[in-house]
């Protein structure tokens, strides 16, 4: 007898990314990478570009890298549900290129906050003591995560699909597609200006993978003015 599980019937390059993330996720724990200072962030994370830390490799390999087990089974599942259905219409190559792309861009709008978020440090003279503490504050907020690339496979989903009854807890009933992503958008551009305390997620990050996300699918249906639901 044959058994197949949902994972049998989940897209190649989906599958494959969630399994990369997750050994990535079990060896940052192996080689103590899940503290906040640590050599494995030092090397992977994303980090401010005047950082000591910072290397342009980092762009890439922070969306493989995870914090704790719930931003990795959070992730996981976004990319899983909705990426899935994107891979089947668009293949392998153009959908591992659209999640790279939306990483990469998630991974550019955060150096950019960071430049906004250090500007009057990063154009003062300071001391050799107050670099030193810089560089360490720098080292700490660094950025790690697939949240960004799945925020671009959520605008995709959401403009190709716009009509797709979705339910997002805790609400108790469906809402479209279109509504509950740009609900998403929303909440992230707010968190990113409100910038609340203890709040460590990288909401621009987020807004810059969806932001591109949508512009890659609406350059790619240019020609294409079908709409999916």
């Amino acid at each position: 007898m044959k058994f197949r599980s949902r994972f049998g019937e989940t897209s190649p390059i989906v599958l494959n990314l969630i399994i990369i993330n997750a050994l990535v996720f079990f060896a940052q724990g192996a080689f103590g990478g899940l503290s906040d200072l640590n050599k494995v962030n030092d090397l992977f994370a994303l980090h401010h570009y005047k950082s000591e830390m910072f290397r342009p490799y980092q762009l890439v390999m922070h969306m493989f890298m995870h914090g704790s087990f719930f931003h990795l089974l959070f992730n996981m599942l976004g990319l899983w549900m909705f990426g899935n259905v994107l891979e089947k219409i668009w293949g392998s190559k153009r959908f591992l290129t659209f999640f790279l792309i939306c990483g990469i861009a998630a991974g550019a709008a955060q150096m950019i906050n960071y430049a906004v978020d250090f500007y009057q440090i990063d154009n003062a003279l300071i001391d050799a003591s107050t670099m030193a503490q810089y560089q360490e504050a720098m080292r700490l907020n660094c950025t790690i995560g697939a949240s960004g690339a799945v925020m671009g496979i959520l605008a995709a989903y959401g403009y190709l699909f716009p009509n797709t009854q979705l339910f997002i807890m805790p609400i108790p009933f469906p809402i479209k597609a279109k509504w509950a992503i740009t609900g998403i958008i929303a909440l992230d551009v707010f968190g990113g200006i409100s910038k609340a305390a203890n709040d460590n997620v990288a909401h621009f990050a987020h807004v810059g993978g969806a932001l591109i996300g949508l512009l890659i699918v609406l350059y790619w249906n240019k020609k294409n003015k079908q709409t999916f639901y």
